[in-house]
């Protein structure tokens, strides 16, 4: 595979046998950073778990500190009695029926988060092979399942992002912009990471942060060192 100049040339400013602590680490992918828009800079942290096992699986949600950069499209399912309150907190879509018609009629996706109340869920559920193959299906551990759906959407609205576990054990997440800069950053790297620290399974044997990588989208990936989170 080729790379481009700026790749090459930010490869060389990286010591790829090092790991960086995280502030420094999170200078050098700002630095990096080099394309014609704000990059999102993302996360990648290799665990010591088995994603086979279900008392092994690793999944939550957490609001960073600073926010993701992203505007959040929220939809929300929930009775009438909740329709003002959602979308005072600034759900864009409030329904029930029908936004699961127009979800599978019209094949409608435009949204990024999908927060249902508990009494919605039997509505929703027939929307699982639309929703969960894309991420989108609310669930408890994340939060999106839930009485308070204007506290979940107000959450959304702040740069709450969720975790998990993909089948390679990585979990894969943004956690700011390039423009946010490496302090603001490095405050939501560290909330994130404290947030999956403390979703250890119990059934974890050995070293349980194997590895973690920051990057920009068009950057050069930079080791991290775990040695706090092992």
């Amino acid at each position: 595979m080729k790379h481009g100049k700026k790749y090459i040339d930010s490869k060389k400013a990286i010591d790829a046998t090092k790991q960086y602590e995280s502030a420094e680490a999170l200078a050098l992918v700002c630095a990096n950073a080099k394309a014609k828009f704000d990059e999102t800079i993302e996360i990648h942290v290799r665990l010591g778990v088995d994603s086979r096992h279900a008392d092994q699986q690793v999944r939550g949600a957490v609001v960073l500190p600073n926010g993701t950069g992203k505007k959040v499209r929220v939809c929300v399912f929930c009775k009438e009695d909740k329709y003002e309150a959602a979308k005072a907190a600034g759900a864009e879509f409030v329904g029930g029926q029908d936004l699961v018609d127009k979800i599978t009629k019209e094949n409608w996706m435009d949204f990024d988060v999908v927060i249902a109340s508990p009494d919605m869920m039997g509505l929703v559920g027939r929307l699982g092979k639309v929703l969960g193959p894309r991420g989108l299906m609310p669930n408890p551990k994340a939060g999106t399942v839930t009485p308070d759906v204007a506290k979940a959407v107000t959450d959304a609205k702040a740069g709450k992002i969720e975790y998990r576990l993909d089948k390679t054990n990585i979990i894969h997440c943004p956690i700011g912009k390039a423009s946010f800069g490496p302090e603001k950053l490095n405050e939501n790297f560290n909330t994130l990471m404290d947030a999956i620290a403390k979703a250890k399974p119990a059934a974890t044997k050995g070293t349980y942060v194997k590895s973690c990588t920051l990057s920009s989208t068009m950057g050069v990936g930079v080791p991290v060192s775990t040695a706090k989170y092992a």
